[in-house]
């Protein structure tokens, strides 16, 4: 099966991609392009559809970096290639021959690109790293490296929408302590519960730190299991473990 790819008018001319779990070699509960090393699958098979990322980015495998996402705020800068992973949830590069990667199964995978200076970025943001601060580090880190944020185009992609993501009154309250402001982010639910709105704090973040352009591709990954792996899905039907999709974008080879 042939590789789906989600892509944006604003990243363009630049190669890059919210992949979807189509097109891939795993089976069973991780049936398609799963891309998450740190689940169970056979580690080869992960290769595979690692390579086909890779491929599809113009690029080698080990030249599609990634870190050990923790949900923080902390970003690499990367100026040449490594095989070090280590723990942060976004990484920026002004370097060719680079595709930044991260990983995502309901949180929101979130792409940068200053086209004019060549800086780009990708983040991993769930809740937390949203509300710790991860986008506008990024924009820093990207900032440091030459761009301009309103120059900056970002996109989030297929994540939980709000429809589907529940949390209770004590998530609600812990949000509202830090901003009563932040209750624009929630909608009433059933039974005292609350619906979050994940790409709606995202949109917001972004746009108050200045940037050019943000958008979120409007893909749920928990409403559509054909297309998307989903942390929160396969909670809900008692799946031993689920796939990860993965987000790329580089500058291109190099020269």
């Amino acid at each position: 099966m042939t590789l789906e790819i989600i892509t944006s008018y604003s990243l363009a001319p630049l190669r890059h991609g919210f992949f979807t779990r189509r097109g891939g070699a795993s089976s069973g509960v991780f049936r398609g392009l799963n891309c998450g090393t740190g689940s169970s699958d056979q580690h080869d098979v992960v290769t595979i559809n690692r390579t086909r990322v890779a491929d599809a980015m113009g690029l080698p495998l080990d030249a599609l970096m990634g870190v050990h996402q923790i949900h923080s705020a902390d970003v690499i800068t990367l100026t040449q290639l490594t095989a070090d992973r280590p723990k942060a949830d976004a990484l920026v590069t002004a370097t060719r021959g680079i595709a930044l990667s991260v990983l995502a199964a309901d949180c929101q995978p979130v792409l940068f690109a200053d086209h004019h200076a060549g800086v780009i970025g990708a983040a991993h943001a769930g809740w937390k790293g949203a509300l710790g601060g991860v986008l506008e580090a990024t924009l820093d880190a990207m900032e440091a490296l030459g761009a301009t944020r309103t120059n900056t185009h970002v996109v989030i992609g297929p994540s939980i929408s709000q429809t589907a993501y529940e949390v209770g009154p004590e998530f609600f309250e812990d949000f509202i302590a830090q901003d009563p402001d932040f209750a624009r982010f929630f909608a009433n639910g059933k039974n005292g519960k609350y619906q979050f709105d994940l790409q709606a704090l995202g949109l917001h973040r972004l746009r108050q730190a200045g940037v050019g352009s943000a958008q979120w591709t409007r893909h749920c990954t928990y409403a559509d299991p054909d297309r998307f792996y989903s942390y929160r899905r396969a909670t809900h039907h008692k799946e031993a473990d689920y796939g990860r999709l993965i987000a790329a974008i580089t500058l291109g080879p190099a020269d």
